[in-house]
């Protein structure tokens, strides 16, 4: 018999076996709590002692919670019927992908995410998730995307979802089915939350935690006893948004917050770590990060030879094999994993002598074990002080066998053959007959079957049903116009800048009776950029533990407040958790039932280009709020350059079908759309969000002409005319943001040098414009040009002469959309290309968007029409200086 391999060298094994034993005997004696005590003593004192002690965030590969100290089952669990319900979910959910494939080649969809997850979700189903109901919000869930089929499996079985919508799985244009992931805007009673985009899930589920507790502190809803179930594969860890907050649930102690990891070893094609193993280097993640860890990875039929383990050499085999080796372990059944993974030592193969390859194949990982993982899932509900992560080992296609059980192909599988699909019909025993193997029919019981009475059995006990999503929330009373009255009536002769008018519109909000505390002011550590320190005082700054420090500036008008009860959050540089957050906020009308009103203010160009993915899912969340974009266009933030210069912000905005932004140039367009926007989101509770830019280029804001209201919020309004009585060429000018008052500077231009008359159109939203465009187009194309309505721009120009030009902040594409919907000449002049440090005045020379531009173009445009002489276009050339042999911006 060969000797058992040393890891280390030791000199003196006798005394590790006595202070071995030393240890064993606190266990015995005074419980693991002293015995941990202890040792965190003995380390301490070490590193006093010794200097530097390595630390090591991992512990042995084993389960976390020893088989003595597994929770015991309560008594009315019935694990046969559990089991049978398991097994019918799990057919259900491959004959859905399996038929859809089969009736439309190429439809898609994943079989193998959740044949490996099953038990992990169904322990949750059956025994510890709550639903939302008229006593209770419940628990939140983000499901993994690619599990969505047992999801939907489950819900048949509970007859919430018919046989007509599973057979329609990933057919959403008739409305009769199911969509292919979780999707609240396809499926708006059904799905929580869009997970399906890897990484954005968790760092949701952070930032959900979060703000339950935030909520809590403020008191405006008691989420105590609540959690977030957060479900992610292994490999979906890779995803910098997976790990990016897991710091701030340890530092905010959110132990209402569970995330469970679908350890399968495999992502899309091929192993997660083949040469590690990411179980444990994610242990040491979030160990290192401060969360409660639990290893979920051998289940039940290795605890009789984990006993038999006195000399610690299977643990070590264990340690020794790498992922892609446990891999095939699985993929290739007993007889390989006897010959490869037990045979390499005398003493294990001898452990397993009396072992049927069968019953080696068997020996279960944790995850698909319902045993350990209802004791994970215990121990992680009543953890205090620590967010906690489950890590369970599972088999990617457990239970497909010969159609892709553990191997590299299985995440595409969408198909199976009548060979397996028969093995798998037998070893879960559902009562399909063969002759209907073919036709992969679903199977349900009768109501009054076992399975169907306790699964109903268990949901009601536990307040309902999961997933679903309600939306409850009383509306608010928002404010009139008036509250905004300062911006409404104009600044005089003093100078202020867009974003400056936004703060004190802020604060007119906080200050509001009805409204006041359900505003969340979000920013990234950039409330000083945006001339929003004096809410610091006002408002403070939400902090889990209120401020333990006296501040730096304490003695300051505006000095840095942390509260329990504060009101803004203020989330460091990281606009993916100020994101989330966000949208965390934006939809707590269904998930607290009360509408939030959150602004999040960000630098724009740190926004949609940063966090597009989040934005977008917040569009399938249906999200309510203000996204906030300072700092904004090309040319108004004239020292920071390439990097921090937005010039695409809003056509990527344009992207998102509820997403409505907008381009206020002045304080009093800013102070309608906001009013607008709460009466549309908060009152009306349509589900559209609004995305609005606004600028640090301080000057004159005019006041609120009479009546212009309606034209703010469709997207244009004639800002100022000609003279109506001159007969001279006129032009229509149209600009939004700061290059609105380049407009205005070049009507005068035009009137002054050239004699040219201009109407000036503010046109805060072009998007807005052109979907109103697309919408009449639509219906002149389907029930004729004569019982449509005309688009509202060709509406607001129809009374006005003259070729129109459009100038703005933004790339060309931006102003562009509205090119179909405009019946005359049209000129667009944007700021295309990549942004440059320098004046306002020279980058506005620089992209051609500038007073003088302005003018040319409007000149070049009547000379087209023969309202001018052409030479006078070549004379503006010369008189303004323009540089006609420099080099395009935008081009390369």
């Amino acid at each position: 018999m060969a000797a058992i391999p040393q890891l280390h060298d030791d000199p003196d094994p006798e005394e590790i076996q006595e202070w071995l034993e030393a240890l064993d005997a606190v266990i015995d004696n005074e419980g693991p709590e002293r015995a941990h005590f202890i040792l965190e003593k003995l380390v301490e004192k070490g590193r006093r002692r010794c200097g530097h002690l390595p630390f090591k965030a991992t512990t042995g590969y084993i389960n976390t919670i020893p088989r003595h100290l597994e929770a015991r089952p309560p008594e009315y669990r019935d694990h046969h019927l559990e089991w049978r319900i398991r097994s019918l979910v799990r057919w259900n959910a491959i004959a859905m992908v399996v038929n859809a494939n089969r009736q439309n080649d190429g439809i898609g969809g994943h079989i193998a995410s959740y044949a490996s997850a099953c038990t992990l979700y169904e322990i949750g189903f059956n025994h510890f998730w709550r639903a939302p109901n008229a006593e209770q919000d419940g628990d939140m869930v983000f499901i993994q995307g690619h599990s969505a089929p047992g999801i939907y499996a489950r819900a048949f079985l509970e007859g919430r979802l018919s046989e007509e919508q599973i057979s329609n799985f990933r057919r959403d244009v008739d409305g009769q089915g199911v969509s292919s992931y979780p999707h609240p805007w396809l499926m708006p009673d059904f799905w929580q939350f869009p997970t399906v985009s890897m990484g954005l899930g968790p760092i949701q589920a952070v930032q959900q935690a979060r703000f339950m507790r935030y909520m809590h502190d403020r008191g405006i809803r008691d989420t105590s006893g609540r959690k977030v179930w957060a479900f992610m594969g292994d490999g979906e860890m890779d995803e910098p948004e997976s790990l990016g907050s897991i710091d701030t649930a340890a530092r905010e102690n959110l132990d209402n917050l569970i995330f469970v990891v679908n350890c399968n070893l495999q992502r899309l094609d091929g192993p997660v770590r083949g040469n590690s193993k990411i179980i444990q280097e994610l242990e040491g993640e979030f160990r290192g990060a401060g969360w409660n860890v639990i290893k979920v990875i051998w289940g039940s039929r290795w605890d009789p030879l984990l006993e038999m383990d006195h000399t610690g050499l299977l643990q070590q085999r264990m340690e020794e094999c790498v992922d892609g080796e446990y891999q095939a372990f699985k993929a290739r059944g007993g007889d390989y994993t006897r010959k490869h993974f037990f045979a390499k030592y005398p003493e294990l193969e001898q452990m397993v002598a009396g072992m049927s390859d069968y019953d080696i194949y068997r020996l279960n990982r944790g995850g698909h074990d319902p045993h350990k993982v209802y004791a994970a899932y215990h121990a992680a509900v009543n953890h205090t002080g620590q967010p906690t992560v489950i890590l369970a080992k599972t088999v990617k296609g457990y239970g497909m066998g010969e159609a892709g059980e553990g191997q590299n192909i299985t995440h595409q599988q969408k198909k199976m053959g009548e060979s397996a699909l028969r093995k798998f019909r037998d070893h879960y025993e559902i009562p399909i007959p063969d002759e209907q193997l073919k036709e992969t029919p679903f199977y349900k019981p009768d109501d009054d079957a076992p399975e169907i009475r306790y699964l109903h059995e268990r949901r009601r006990a536990l307040g309902g049903y999961l997933p679903q999503r309600v939306q409850r929330a009383p509306a608010l009373e928002v404010p009139q116009l008036d509250t905004f009255k300062a911006l409404l009536e104009g600044s005089g002769d003093r100078e202020q800048s867009t974003t400056m008018a936004f703060v004190r519109a802020l604060t007119a909000l906080t200050r509001d009776k009805n409204v006041g505390q359900n505003i969340v002011p979000i920013v990234p550590d950039e409330a000083r950029t945006f001339g929003m320190e004096g809410l610091f005082r006002q408002l403070g700054i939400y902090s889990s533990v209120g401020q333990l420090y006296e501040p730096e500036d304490a003695d300051q008008l505006m000095f840095y407040k942390e509260d329990k009860k504060g009101q803004i959050l203020e989330e460091g540089i990281d606009e993916a958790g100020a994101m989330s957050t966000w949208i965390a906020a934006a939809t707590a009308y269904a998930n607290h039932g009360v509408n939030m009103v959150p602004f999040y203010i960000f630098y724009s160009m740190f926004g949609f280009q940063r966090v597009g993915d989040l934005i977008w899912a917040a569009g399938d969340i249906q999200a309510r709020g203000f996204l906030m974009g300072g700092t904004a266009g090309r040319t108004t933030l004239n020292g920071e350059g390439l990097q921090h210069q937005d010039g695409h912000s809003h056509l990527l905005a344009s992207a998102i079908p509820n997403c409505i932004s907008y381009d206020p140039a002045f304080a009093y367009e800013l102070a309608v759309i906001l009013q607008g926007g709460m009466q549309r989101m908060f009152a009306d509770q349509d589900n559209v969000f609004f995305y609005i830019t606004i600028y640090n280029e301080n000057y004159p804001q005019p006041a609120l002409p009479q009546g212009v209201e309606e034209g703010i919020l469709r997207g244009m309004y004639c800002f100022s005319h000609g003279d109506a009585a001159s007969d001279a060429p006129r032009v229509q000018l149209l600009g939004s943001g700061s290059i609105m008052r380049e407009v205005m500077a070049a009507a005068q231009l035009l009137e002054d040098d050239w004699g040219v008359q201009a109407d000036i159109w503010s046109c805060p939203s072009f998007t807005e414009l052109a979907r109103d465009g697309m919408s009449c187009q639509r219906q002149q194309r389907l029930h004729g040009a004569s019982k449509a309505a005309r688009p509202y721009i060709e509406q607001c120009l129809a009374d006005y002469t003259g070729p129109a030009v459009a100038a703005t902040d933004y790339v060309r594409a931006y102003a562009e959309q509205v090119r179909p919907y405009i019946d005359r000449p049209y000129w667009v002049l944007g700021t295309d290309g990549f942004g440059r440090s320098d004046t306002r005045e020279s980058l506005r020379r620089f992209f051609e968007v500038d007073r003088y531009q302005i003018t040319t173009t409007a000149l070049w445009a009547l000379a087209e029409q023969g309202e001018i002489d052409a030479a006078k276009v070549g004379q503006a050339v010369k008189e303004y200086g323009l540089a006609t042999d420099a080099a395009n911006p935008w081009e390369v």
